[in-house]
């Protein structure tokens, strides 16, 4: 699934070459996604100009005069800016047009979301939404604080968007490897230095992923149509029963909250 590095790689390729662009209109071939696409889209948005294009964890927002329009990836999704002409394949799903280009949804498991919200008010799906990884304000004191007389183990509560966005499982687990703790330790139990450090962790991982790409484990590409290379320094994820990078250790896995978690047992205790 696209998390932030995936996400905010989408942004940066799409800004710079649509921001300040007219848009002339949308195409929907597909109008069932996780919710349904406004019928009215085309006309909400033709003759706009782009002003910005912004994320908001794994939300990118294009912003328009009179709103913005917020995309989703889903579990597979990815947007990309394509020649006007080229012919879209079976998962393309909505285009959006851009003069001779279009910046193009293709979203094969359809669980991405494009919906409008008019004005300048805060989306509900935006508004419980946690601290960013990447802002000043995340750092160790603050995940001290926000912890505290929790027992939650620490991999859930990254992964609780109404705490933190967008770090996601595969980000979690390499970021818990890097400062070398357990994802099971309760977030409760650890200390201001150990915060620091699993703070500093997070940003280095997700900027490193970002220095990548992003990560290409299923149909994520850029808005460019390239890869992420990402999974290529993976340390644990997905590398269950492998030798540890570090340590030789084998890497393991367990299943928490559903998910998937690798770690290793003697690198992380």
């Amino acid at each position: 699934m696209p998390e932030l590095p995936e996400v905010e790689t989408t942004r940066r390729g799409i800004a710079p070459e649509l921001e300040g662009q007219r848009c002339d209109g949308a195409s929907i071939r597909q109008p069932r996604l996780r919710h349904p696409i406004p019928t009215d889209l085309d006309l909400l948005l033709k003759g706009q100009p782009l002003l910005g294009v912004e994320r908001r964890a794994k939300y990118l927002l294009l912003r328009f005069p009179t709103g913005r329009l917020l995309v989703h990836l889903g579990m597979s999704g990815s947007l990309r800016i394509v020649p006007g002409d080229e012919a879209p394949g079976k998962h393309d799903h909505v285009d959006l047009a851009f003069g001779t280009r279009v910046l193009r949804l293709r979203d094969p498991r359809r669980f991405g979301l494009v919906l409008w919200q008019a004005g300048d008010g805060e989306h509900p799906l935006l508004a419980h939404l946690g601290i960013e990884p990447l802002d000043d304000a995340f750092d160790g004191a603050w995940l001290h604080q926000a912890s505290r007389g929790r027992a939650t183990p620490v991999k859930l509560f990254l992964m609780d968007a109404t705490r933190v966005v967008g770090i996601g499982n595969i980000y979690a687990s390499e970021s818990l490897f890097r400062a070398g703790i357990d994802p099971v330790t309760p977030v409760g139990e650890l200390g201001l230095r150990r915060c620091a450090r699993l703070v500093e962790c997070i940003r280095e991982t997700l900027r490193d992923a970002l220095a990548a790409g992003g990560s290409s484990l299923r149909d994520f590409v850029g808005s460019n149509g390239s890869p992420g290379y990402f999974q290529q320094q993976y340390f644990v994820y997905g590398r269950d029963g492998e030798d540890c990078r570090r340590c030789t250790t084998p890497i393991r896995k367990r299943i928490m909250g559903q998910r998937a978690t690798f770690y290793c047992p003697r690198c992380q205790r």
